[in-house]
């Protein structure tokens, strides 16, 4: 499985990119949303979603990884194939389909062409916990957060603990004692959950 594809521009078209690496073109499909984002030539990273079938191996490249996860999260509902989710990402912004299946804006989604009302029920039904819980997920891993606070929570998240009882228990644990190291703290932290 491939993560991105970094290479120089060949040919670019609102639905498909040609990237040139090491001598091979990768003939990769991408959202309109992508295309708006990367650069008109030059070298360019995609992040890739690769789809294996008996017949083809297809290539879909983001330009932002959150596309991607937006993306691979669309093709798990039934009746979104990869190339409703490129469209669905390409008639609204990652950010504005995450925004409509959190909202349950049944409408938005109606509005893409090839969407009916009960595929777009079932996205929002299938998706809208996965989205949430995702995006929590991705807000505690930006790099500028990385606090003795925010790295005890990541790990005290990852190991399965509820965010919210995590950050009560860190929250006393630091009142009482704030020259703890991320260890120290998760050590203390485990011993109250």
């Amino acid at each position: 499985m491939y993560d991105f594809i970094e290479g120089a521009i060949v040919e670019r078209t609102p639905a498909s990119v040609v990237l040139l690496t090491h001598g091979i073109g990768y003939f990769i499909h991408i959202s309109l949303h992508t295309y708006t984002g990367m650069p008109e030539s030059g070298d360019c990273r995609l992040y890739i979603h690769q789809i294996v079938r008996e017949d083809a191996h297809l290539l879909y490249g983001f330009y932002e990884k959150r596309e991607r996860e937006i993306f691979r999260l669309l093709i798990t509902v039934s009746g979104i194939g990869a190339n409703t989710a490129r469209l669905i990402l390409s008639s609204m912004s990652h950010e504005d389909a995450e925004q409509a299946i959190l909202e349950g804006n049944v409408y938005a989604l109606q509005s893409i062409k090839g969407i009916g009302a009960k595929t777009a029920q079932r996205v929002i039904v299938d998706l809208k916990d996965k989205i949430r819980k995702s995006s929590q997920t991705s807000e505690l891993f930006l790099p500028e957060r990385n606090t003795i606070r925010e790295e005890a929570l990541i790990a005290l998240v990852a190991l399965g603990f509820q965010k919210k009882t995590v950050e009560k228990v860190i929250g006393n644990i630091l009142t009482k004692n704030q020259e703890l190291t991320v260890e120290e703290l998760i050590k203390q932290a485990l011993k109250m959950l």
